[in-house]
C-alpha cells in the first residue's frame, strides 16, 4: 500500500551573518517579535510563502512553517531582503533541512493495543498520556505517530522521498501483521 503523503511543515536552519542587531530589526522591519528577556531570538513572520524565521544574534536562523524546501528557501530570502533594506549587511550562506513533518491517512482504523504488542521493540504506547503509538523506523530514520483513526504523522525525515518511504514501509509492516 502506498498512502498519499502530504508535507505539512519543513524546518530548515542556516546562517545569514554574524553579530546581528536584532533590536534594529525589531524596530524597523514589520512582522517581527523580539523580547530578549523571554527568548534570545527574533521572530520574523513572512506572509508569502507563510513562514516564521527565528533569527539569533549569532546570525543563525531557524525557518519553520513552510510545506516544501523551495518555500523555506524563498521565505528566508524574503527575510534577508527585508533586513538588507534597513542597512544590515546579511547574506544567506546556506540552508539545510533539519526535519520534515508529513501526514497521511491509511484509510482504515488501527487497533493500537494490538499494534503496540506486535511491534513491541519499536513502539511506545501510553494511552493514558497520549492517544497514539510512537513507532520508530531506522531506515529511513523517522518517527511515525499512528492514531486509531488510521491517520499517521511522520517526523524526522529530511526529504519528501524519505517521508514517502517511511509511510510505505510502515504500511508494509502493518500489512504483514494483518493490521491493514
Amino acid at each position: 500500500m502506498r498512502p498519499e503523503v502530504r508535507i505539512v511543515n519543513v524546518v530548515a536552519t542556516g546562517k545569514i551573518g554574524e553579530d546581528i542587531d536584532l533590536g534594529k530589526i525589531a524596530r524597523e522591519v514589520e512582522n517581527t517579535r523580539y523580547n530578549p528577556r523571554v527568548f534570545p531570538g527574533l521572530a520574523l513572520s513572512v506572509d508569502d510563502p507563510q513562514a516564521v524565521i527565528l533569527i539569533f544574534r549569532s546570525g543563525k536562523f531557524v525557518c519553520t512553517g513552510t510545506k516544501c524546501v523551495e518555500d523555506a528557501e524563498l521565505a528566508v530570502k524574503h527575510a534577508v531582503d527585508a533586513i538588507r533594506k534597513i542597512g544590515i549587511d546579511v547574506k544567506l550562506d546556506s540552508i539545510k533541512v533539519q526535519n520534515m513533518v508529513a501526514y497521511a491517512d491509511l484509510g482504515s482504523e488501527l487497533n493500537l493495543n494490538a499494534m503496540a504488542i506486535a511491534f513491541l521493540e519499536n513502539t511506545e504506547y501510553e494511552p493514558e498520556q497520549f492517544p497514539g503509538v510512537f513507532y520508530r523506523l531506522e531506515d529511513p530514520k523517522a518517527v511515525i505517530l499512528a492514531f486509531s483513526s488510521g491517520r499517521i504523522v511522520i517526523a524526522g525525515c529530511k526529504t519528501r522521498g524519505d517521508a514517502e518511504r517511511a509511510a510505505e514501509k510502515f504500511c508494509d509492516e502493518l500489512s504483514a501483521f494483518g493490521f491493514l
